[in-house]
């Protein structure tokens, strides 16, 4: 997309806004250098039935998910005129965490992009990993996924939706990203755990539990797609490995320890925890591609244990959303690009995550509202419970807008967050 094209979608914001917005007409030049960016999805994308990536990983699930498969695809990115920067790191980060160790120093063999899919069809997750070996045994090749690279858009919108909102909210998100300050993470849904694992590599202070119901995921995410397995959590509430081997503390130290990747159904994860948390992220769908009904029924135990496990001042929970209208143009919002409104699933969903969560909020008030995600039929729900009373749409966007250029700067990011919550901003009343 040219800087033209995005400065002329820019204009058609609402006045009382474009004096802020002016300022992100040209940010588009740099998405350029994001390893993630939609302009790269033809390489991981493949053909309807992806028969054209190879098969790295395949087993048949017994929780309903039916044929469970990675598909390795090659990445164009980064050029191989970089990869001597990251067998740097890694020496150095070998000699770091074993200086007592001889090592012949590592060889990069090459990027892929990974995505999980269920029953052959239907893309669950799409990931980027480096493969590399350590010299003195060329035969130790080891995965690692790229926190940085966020590879689907409905992924970026859930976090930037997400960072921009809790920190609008109060919330020091300076001092967890810092360290300073413990952010309580939960995710439920694994996939190939990109949220889970950028969550934990950008924010210091963040402690990450991970609900997947589905062993097999999360075999091909620790087998096939780089997530670390020192994250794999016994019944016991124990390590599945006691002590990671030494590569994985090359790559993962300082992370896989705030990572911990739960075996079990939402509802038991959560009606057992005794952790409040500060965000949730919720990305859970079946082999047939559908939210389970017991996740947004106003009446189950499963939405009232979470709004009592939910953060009172600033809690905030992000929803990942099919949407479920027709294609329609919001031209003022984009002259171009297809939004996708409110239809009666999504508005159904947000009306019990709404009333649930948020409840009677006379003490410190809350919100919901949705964003249409670019380029795919998502959208990302958020329901919050920090901001005041009686906001108006602009007050929200303008807060939002506010906030998220401080996270974007922080953090360094690649991609604009502004760019993944203004596009079919809704409030919901």
């Amino acid at each position: 997309m040219s800087s033209i094209l995005y400065s002329s979608m820019i204009n058609k914001v609402k006045s009382s806004l474009s004096s802020n917005l002016r300022r992100f007409s040209t940010a588009i030049r740099r998405y350029i250098g994001d390893e993630g960016d939609w302009f790269y999805s033809s390489e991981w994308w493949g053909t309807d039935s992806g028969s054209d990536g190879q098969t790295v990983f395949r087993a048949v699930s017994d929780k309903g998910n039916g044929v469970v498969s990675v598909l390795a695809y090659p990445s164009s990115k980064p050029d191989n005129i970089y990869w001597h920067k990251t067998e740097s790191w890694l020496q150095q980060r070998f000699a770091e965490i074993h200086p007592f160790c001889e090592n012949n120093g590592f060889k990069v063999i090459g990027y892929q992009w990974r995505t999980l899919h269920f029953n052959d069809d239907t893309r669950q997750s799409t990931v980027k990993i480096m493969a590399a070996y350590e010299k003195s045994d060329p035969a130790s090749v080891f995965y690692m996924q790229q926190p940085h690279c966020l590879a689907v858009p409905y992924v970026k919108s859930m976090i930037s939706a997400g960072l921009v909102t809790i920190s609008s909210c109060n919330f020091d998100l300076n001092s967890a990203i810092c360290g300073k300050k413990i952010m309580n993470v939960l995710c439920i849904g694994h996939g190939g755990g990109s949220i889970p694992l950028f969550m934990a590599s950008k924010i210091e202070g963040a402690v990450v539990h991970i609900v997947e119901i589905d062993p097999l995921v999360i075999s091909a995410s620790t087998q096939a797609m780089g997530f670390p397995p020192f994250a794999v959590m016994m019944m016991s509430g124990e390590r599945a490995c006691p002590e990671p081997d030494p590569v994985n503390e090359v790559l993962w130290k300082g992370i896989h320890e705030r990572l911990l990747l739960y075996e079990s159904d939402a509802e038991k994860f959560i009606s057992e925890t005794t952790t409040l948390y500060d965000i949730v992220f919720i990305d859970a769908y079946d082999s047939d591609d559908i939210f389970p009904h017991k996740l947004w029924d106003p009446h189950s135990p499963f939405l009232k244990t979470l709004a009592n496990k939910l953060h009172p001042e600033h809690g905030t929970v992000v929803l990942n959303l099919h949407s479920d209208t027709d294609l329609s143009v919001d031209t003022s919002v984009s002259p171009v690009f297809s939004v996708l409104p409110m239809g009666k699933y999504v508005f159904s969903v947000c009306r019990a995550y709404k009333d649930v969560l948020l409840g009677d909020r006379s003490l410190h008030g809350g919100l919901a509202y949705t964003v249409s995600v670019p380029w795919v039929c998502n959208t990302s729900l958020v329901v919050s419970r920090g901001f005041g009373k009686a906001c108006s749409r602009n007050m929200v966007f303008n807060s939002l807008l506010s906030s998220s250029l401080q996270v974007e700067n922080i953090l360094q990011l690649p991609f604009s967050c502004l760019h993944y919550i203004k596009r079919g901003f809704t409030l919901f009343d």
